[in-house]
């Protein structure tokens, strides 16, 4: 398997112990991505994935610094940034 560099933000480095985490991840989408994320760090779920089991529509991806829609297509040597959903009212 190849692995990709993941940059998370905000409440998400609590969730994976640091800024920059690799995560084993073949290429696909950036939904992809996101699910090997989590299979890779369970405690990210519940700031990318709402209740109902779909990605927070506020989560935003960039890779290589260019920001991502879900459906984009990401190479398993891509570095993505992954900023979690916003909360609060």
């Amino acid at each position: 398997r190849s692995t990709m560099e993941v940059t998370v933000y905000g409440p998400l480095r609590a969730a994976t112990g640091g800024k920059r985490v690799d995560v084993e991840f073949d290429g696909g989408t950036v939904a992809e991505a996101l699910e090997a994320l989590i299979e890779a760090y369970p405690r990210t779920k519940p700031h990318l994935v709402d209740d109902d089991g779909a990605f927070e529509s506020s989560v935003r991806v960039s890779i290589d610094g260019e920001s991502a829609a879900l459906e984009d297509t990401c190479s398993a040597d891509a570095t993505i940034g992954v900023h979690p959903a916003m909360r609060g009212g």
